[in-house]
C-alpha cells in the first residue's frame, strides 16, 4: 500500500518495536483527530503505529463492523501488545461515546476473545474508576460463576478483574467474590511484583479494601 507523505513522516518518528507511550501521545496531540491517517497507520500492522492510530481515530466513525475488524487485527499481535491495543481502544475511543459504550454491553458472548475481554475489562474498569453501576453486579457474577472456569485465559483474567472490583466496591457481594476465588483457585500463589496487588481474589479484595479505610 502506498502511504501518504504524512503517514511516512509519522512512521519515521515512531519506534515500532518498543514505542514509548509518552512519545506516541505527544505525536497524537500534535496531529489531533485524523481518521484517514489513523487507518493508514493501522494498515501498516506496526505496534507503535497502531497505538498512535487509536489516539487519532474519530470515535463517531467506529461501527460494530469496524471494531470487529480492529479486534481481528489485534488478535494477530503477541498477548501483551494485543491487550495494550485493546485497552487503548477502550479508554481512548469506546468509552468516549454513548454509541460505542452501548456496543460494548453486547459483547459478553461475542465470538472474538478480544471483544469478550473488553466487555469484562470495561465492567471492572467502571468500578475501578468509581463509576459503580450497582444494578448489574448480580447478573455479572452469575455469568462469571457459569463460564469463567472454561473461558480463554485473557478473558478469564478480565472476568477475575471485574469480580475483584465488585468485591471491593460493592460490599454486599464481597463474600460471594471471595468464595468464587477460593473455589476456582485462579492465580493463587502466583508471583507478584513489588508494589502490585495479587490477582487471587481473596487477596486482591483484602488488599484493595484496606486502601479504602
Amino acid at each position: 500500500m502506498q502511504l501518504s507523505s504524512k503517514a511516512q513522516e509519522v512512521l519515521q518518528a515512531l519506534d515500532h518495536d518498543d514505542p514509548k507511550m509518552g512519545d506516541v501521545k505527544k505525536i497524537a496531540a500534535e496531529i489531533k483527530k485524523n481518521h484517514s491517517l489513523a487507518l493508514e497507520l493501522w494498515a501498516t500492522k506496526a505496534f507503535g503505529a497502531r497505538l498512535l492510530s487509536l489516539l487519532i481515530m474519530d470515535k463517531m466513525l467506529l461501527t460494530q463492523e469496524t471494531i470487529d475488524s480492529l479486534a481481528g487485527d489485534m488478535a494477530d499481535h503477541e498477548d501483551d501488545q494485543r491487550d495494550k491495543l485493546s485497552e487503548w481502544l477502550l479508554a481512548h475511543q469506546l468509552m468516549k461515546s454513548k454509541k460505542t459504550t452501548a456496543l460494548i454491553e453486547g459483547w459478553a458472548d461475542h465470538p472474538s476473545t478480544v471483544l469478550r475481554r473488553l466487555f469484562w475489562y470495561y465492567q471492572g474498569r467502571l468500578r475501578w474508576m468509581g463509576k459503580v453501576p450497582v444494578d448489574n453486579a448480580a447478573s455479572l457474577l452469575q455469568a462469571i460463576n457459569q463460564s469463567m472456569a472454561n473461558e480463554a485465559p485473557d478473558v478469564q483474567w478480565a472476568m477475575n478483574f471485574t469480580a475483584g472490583w465488585i468485591g471491593v466496591h460493592q460490599p454486599e457481594y464481597r463474600d460471594e467474590c471471595i468464595k468464587l476465588g477460593e473455589s476456582l483457585g485462579l492465580y493463587k500463589g502466583d508471583p507478584v511484583s513489588r508494589g502490585c496487588t495479587p490477582s487471587y481474589l481473596p487477596e486482591f479484595i483484602a488488599v484493595e479494601v484496606s486502601k479504602l479505610v
